[in-house]
């Protein structure tokens, strides 16, 4: 038996023997433990083939506790059906583009994404003979021209990565079913708990756990959500491709998601009062946030979102196309700092020119509205005030010489 040999051999096999398995009672701990072993041993291959069929744990590229639990929450939250856990966002969306589509397969995609999402269906899937149309998803005639008869999904995200832009997911979704295809939301930037995607009609939703969800920039890990057999078809590729989530990263979104809420409504908060503060001031040229009146998608935020403090703790600014000045902004900012990450407890901030969208062809980017002064800011769950009084020192400093 695994746990009960009838032999004690020599030191050098026991060292690797001796507290090997738990023999007393250890189930139902408060916090689930990590599981990092590669492998669960099994009696004989009775045992195996019950493995098998339970879908139980046997080795850790496969299946993992940890993984497992996490795509639980993930397919509560998100209201799916299942749910894989990637090592990484940019795996998530990989593995579901490679999945669901073939040769002489046609994309839809939203024009404004994370710039390494475009580049995914600029570059790889080109390579499959998967043709993709950009074009501009706050449109619907755009959309509609786009597609073909050969179009299997529409892809955009719920806020757009940078300029916040909110498409209008209920008849973004009803365009694509009327065509055959599948509707794929990234929901990163507003996590379940601003909106759930499938809600709205999406048929399979993907998320950067490594931004809000987990919250703590201490993880990199990615998640699909959707349909059972959808998610099965990714499972598969999944496993092929070696994409899977590690414990510990999986232990510690899990961990991360347990104060979601309690973060992301701060942030969206802070972000609603910071983007107010900064639309008045005068160094700035524009605001982009849902909450604001001048945003070009208000109304539909609302109604999408529910008010104007749930708009997400995303925002960007435009300021001069001065690199030394935007340059002294960053350095002269106290609490909020540059970072190649969104997402995490402390505000932080990016310029996409150098970052997300630093490989995008500058005619391209000038069509998405990303300018060299513009700056993306991720909100944080510090004081409000503090924020806006950092943020206005620091254009002060700068720009009102």
């Amino acid at each position: 038996m695994l746990d009960n040999r009838k032999k004690i051999y020599s030191y050098e096999t026991e060292l690797i023997n001796q507290g090997e398995y738990i023999r007393n009672n250890a189930s139902h701990p408060e916090t689930a433990p990590i599981y990092l072993t590669t492998a669960f041993n099994v009696e004989d291959l009775d045992e195996l083939m019950a493995r098998y069929r339970e879908k139980g744990f046997c080795y850790n590229r496969n299946r993992n506790p940890n993984r497992t639990a996490l795509a639980e929450l993930m397919t509560y939250t998100e209201k799916g059906e299942d749910s894989i856990i990637c090592s990484s966002g940019m795996a998530a969306i990989s593995t579901t583009v490679l999945a669901l589509t073939k040769a002489g397969d046609h994309i839809v995609s939203d024009r404004t994404l994370y710039g390494e999402t475009i580049d995914i269906f600029s570059e790889i899937m080109d390579k499959y003979g998967v043709e993709v149309t950009f074009c501009d998803f706050t449109r619907m005639e755009e959309i509609r021209a786009a597609v073909r008869e050969n179009t299997k999904i529409f892809y955009t995200e719920t806020v757009s990565n940078p300029m916040i832009s909110v498409p209008d997911l209920r008849a973004v979704a009803r365009e694509a079913h009327s065509r055959g295809a599948l509707f794929i939301v990234d929901n990163t930037f507003m996590t379940s708990v601003g909106i759930t995607p499938i809600s709205y009609g999406a048929n399979i939703v993907v998320n950067s756990l490594t931004k809000f969800a987990n919250g703590h920039s201490d993880a990199v890990c990615g998640a699909v959500t959707g349909k059972a057999d959808l998610i099965e078809k990714m499972y598969h590729y999944q496993v092929l491709l070696g994409c899977t989530a590690d414990a510990f990263t999986s232990w510690l979104v899990l961990r991360g998601m347990r104060t979601m809420q309690l973060r992301v409504e701060k942030q969206m908060e802070n972000a609603a009062k910071l983007a107010a503060a900064l639309e008045k001031n005068p160094y700035v040229k524009e605001v982009f946030h849902p909450s604001l009146k001048s945003h070009a998608q208000h109304d539909l935020a609302l109604s999408q979102f529910g008010s104007t403090v749930r708009c997400g703790g995303m925002l960007s600014i435009r300021l001069e196309d001065d690199r030394d000045k935007l340059n002294q902004f960053i350095r002269s900012l106290d609490l909020a700092h540059y970072a190649m990450t969104l997402g995490g407890y402390r505000t932080t901030i990016a310029h996409p020119v150098s970052s997300s969208h630093y490989d995008t062809p500058e005619e391209e980017r000038k069509k998405m509205g990303i300018t060299s002064g513009l700056i993306r800011i991720s909100t944080g769950i510090e004081n409000a005030g503090d924020l806006i009084e950092d943020f206005t020192s620091a254009l002060e400093s700068v720009y009102g010489e």
